[in-house]
């Protein structure tokens, strides 16, 4: 959710969820602002203050077994952190609240407190974006939960909602790694090194974002629940329609793009930007992030998402939905 100055709040996609926000911004009335995007976004003199708030909670978005306690501290923090950069914010901090269950879960002979060990986590993921720990709270709950706030300034916020017709999409990095290593786990395979850091050490696109909203971006999400299900979010909001072309994905080995699509909780960038912006830009966002930047779509007149595979069109897949419609 977002809150900048007095505007109404952004239109959303599609979905359980999203149905469920709707009523919650309709029953908020004047106490609301702006909601619906990354980040909240509060002018301060000269400057924007982006804050986005993050839960995760044990067997929604983590399971223990899977995850050491610092890498479900760490996921968390970038989950937080991932929405700052959607916004082209700079990190300055973050708030941690962790829900422990009480004695007799997840503190064996010899082993670290569980809280000691997310914060770790926290800790790590704040500092390897030049942010801090500003504070924070512990509770005893039923299950393990970790509720990020990140705190940053953006000089120059990109929001959901500015794509137009004829700019072209954009993705940072490869898809479907997350996806992959996900049913790995889940099938009691073994998981190759790279991809199981994909998975348990994502890297919030903090410098990625900061590049792109100087270089021109309209709109920008971070894939969290799937690349079809906030394509649909930057559509709803922008008043537009996006068209990605499968067969320009770039994605992870192993992966093929129709899973790509699927895959939640990747982390990566998806960005609108101007005609003008072409493979040269994109040579020199590679050059100085260290990451591919790859055009895989536009935006056209219309509303909702088409995917085509090879020129054919081809059903949507889901994305992930907290509160899937009966």
């Amino acid at each position: 959710m977002s809150a900048e100055g007095e505007g109404e709040a952004l239109r959303l996609g599609t979905g359980g969820e999203f149905d469920r926000l709707r009523a919650i911004f309709a029953s908020l009335g004047a106490a609301a602002r702006g909601l619906g995007d990354d980040c909240a976004l509060v002018r301060i003199g000269t400057r924007t203050l982006a804050l986005s708030i993050d839960l995760s909670l044990e067997g929604v978005h983590f399971r223990t077994d899977w995850l050491s306690f610092r890498e479900i501290g760490w996921r968390a923090t970038a989950a937080a952190l991932s929405d700052l950069a959607a916004e082209g914010a700079k990190p300055i901090g973050v708030l941690a609240s962790v829900g422990l269950p009480g004695r007799g879960r997840g503190r064996g002979k010899g082993r670290r407190d569980p809280a000691t060990e997310i914060m770790s986590g926290v800790g790590a993921a704040a500092r390897s974006v030049g942010a801090s720990v500003l504070g924070g709270d512990l509770v005893r709950s039923s299950r393990y939960l970790v509720d990020v706030c990140a705190l940053g300034f953006a000089q120059r916020p990109v929001r959901r909602s500015g794509a137009r017709p004829g700019d072209g999409l954009w993705v940072t990095g490869r898809l479907g790694g997350a996806g992959l290593a996900l049913r790995a786990l889940a099938a009691r395979r073994r998981v190759p090194p790279a991809l199981r850091r994909r998975f348990a050490h994502p890297v919030p696109r903090i410098a990625a974002g900061v590049w792109l909203a100087r270089h021109g971006a309209r709109a920008m999400i971070d894939v969290s629940d799937g690349l079809t299900g906030d394509a649909s979010h930057l559509a709803a909001a922008s008043g537009v329609r996006v068209e990605i072309a499968l067969e320009h994905m770039l994605c992870w080995p192993g992966a093929t793009p129709l899973a790509a699509v699927r895959s939640g909780e990747e982390y990566e960038l998806l960005v609108a930007l101007p005609t003008r912006f072409g493979e040269r830009h994109a040579g020199a966002f590679r050059r100085a992030i260290g990451l591919p930047l790859t055009r895989i779509g536009a935006c056209t007149a219309g509303r909702g998402v088409r995917i085509t595979d090879d020129g054919r069109p081809i059903t949507p897949p889901r994305s992930f939905d907290h509160f899937p419609r009966r």
